[in-house]
């Protein structure tokens, strides 16, 4: 199962990267998407983050994404489309600064 998170982590990263390349017009989103992820990844290699926690942060990238691509579907992001962009990936960090030091482990 720790192989199949590391996959899951690694593909997840390779997205973001690929997405990256294509020219977005945000590349900030995209680095701090990127550095995420790569937290997320750390967790899991250094036991700070469980299975399920680091399943669930990834999950929440993904619909950060998914969300981010809804916005830019019209050809362009709007101030107010970008601030509550970027609102979601503070609120994410959080998330992911939390589970990393709430002292559970992985077994």
């Amino acid at each position: 199962m720790n192989k199949t998170m590391l996959l899951t982590v690694t593909a997840l990263l390779s997205l973001t990267v690929l997405t990256a390349q294509a020219g977005t017009r945000d590349p900030l989103v995209n680095k701090r998407q990127h550095h995420q992820m790569k937290r997320i990844g750390q967790g899991v290699k250094s036991g700070e983050l469980t299975k399920f926690e680091a399943r669930r942060l990834t999950k929440e990238q993904a619909s950060i994404r998914k969300m981010e691509r809804r916005m830019k579907a019209d050809g362009r992001m709007t101030l107010k489309e970008r601030a509550h962009l970027q609102k979601r990936l503070n609120h994410s960090s959080r998330h992911i600064y939390n589970e990393k030091h709430d002292d559970q482990t992985r077994p």
